[in-house]
């Protein structure tokens, strides 16, 4: 299983208007029935230690200064996928995503067909308000990339959550 770093194929302005970040990784999956909430459910329902670490050393972080954690954010009527909220949703594609006081962030999962399995898609998308937004994307970048790649591959390995 290869997982490549694309240009992001998404209307930025649709999803997130003046986004100043975006990326996307690409893999090809043998299931040919996949579809983009349980692709997100896969990748977002378990994460490794070393993810969870640095999410709680995040969420110690960011209290003090207001910021959301992952426990405060609310579930839309689209319900979490993961820690993030569904903000709309079809057979191929989910958005998921919230809004804070530094910054508003997107991560969109896309399934599209391709051979006999499908291509699955993780586009992440940054709107950044302050100075603290992006002293927070300088702050995470040097994981981004290899946490997206990271949970990724659980798309090919776990089974739907029930």
């Amino acid at each position: 299983m290869m997982i490549r770093e694309i240009r992001p194929e998404v209307d930025r302005d649709t999803l997130l208007a003046g986004a100043q970040f975006a990326d996307a990784f690409r893999v090809t999956v043998p299931d040919a029935g996949l579809d983009a909430r349980t692709a997100a459910m896969r990748i977002f329902s378990e994460s490794p230690r070393w993810v969870k670490a640095l999410l709680d050393l995040r969420n110690k972080i960011v209290a003090p200064l207001g910021l959301k954690t992952s426990a405060e954010r609310e579930a839309k009527s689209g319900g979490l996928v993961g820690m993030f909220p569904v903000l709309s949703e079809t057979p191929e594609r989910l958005v998921a995503g919230f809004n804070d006081h530094h910054l508003d962030f997107r991560v969109v999962i896309d399934v599209l067909p391709a051979g006999s399995g499908r291509e699955v898609t993780a586009t992440t998308l940054v709107l950044t308000h302050n100075w603290l937004g992006r002293a927070y994307l300088a702050a995470i970048m040097p994981f981004h990339r290899r946490v997206v790649k990271t949970l990724l591959r659980q798309v090919c390995r776990l089974p739907a959550p029930q």
